[in-house]
């Protein structure tokens, strides 16, 4: 009994973590950022839509497997006021473009070689996708990647683009 109270409590903690929610949210801390394209991107003027922050790695496993999905959620949800930047935070960009072109993802990637944006946003997993509602505050974040959270994402995506 004892085993399952100390499961169930971590989990509902962790649950917590991942959901910040509109009682508890915080300013997304602003930051200009270089992408693929070549021009700077600046946070604070992405204000009145919905924006997703990913932050990934060529070398990680589960952000390879997620890379497609978040593209196709672009894609779908663009239209609507949602933006989506896959932020690589590798000094050297070179393998990320190379994954980029692999995996034919066409979401805007921001580069972070001095990782100027992931400590703002205190990252410490592969991948960490948060979510910030049209009103520049942060919403959701989710750490880690396993199969099926991109259902998650949809629908935090779909209930921050209702508000």
């Amino acid at each position: 009994m004892l085993i399952r109270k100390t499961i169930l409590s971590l989990g509902l903690a962790l649950v917590a973590s991942l959901m910040v929610g509109a009682a508890n949210a915080q300013p997304a801390p602003d930051f200009t950022l270089q992408s693929s394209t070549g021009e700077n991107v600046r946070l604070a003027e992405q204000r009145g839509k919905v924006v997703m922050l990913n932050f990934w790695a060529s070398w990680c496993g589960p952000c390879r497997q997620e890379m497609p999905l978040l593209d196709a959620m672009y894609k779908r949800y663009s239209a609507a006021g949602f933006v989506l930047y896959g932020v690589n935070v590798e000094e050297d960009n070179t393998d990320a473009k190379k994954l980029i072109k692999e995996l034919g993802v066409d979401l805007p990637v921001l580069y972070d070689p001095e990782s100027k944006a992931s400590s703002l946003y205190k990252v410490d997993a592969m991948p960490t996708t948060v979510l910030i509602d049209k009103k520049g505050q942060i919403r959701y974040v989710n750490r880690g990647y396993k199969p099926g959270d991109e259902n998650k994402y949809r629908d935090q995506i779909r209930e921050l683009i209702k508000e």
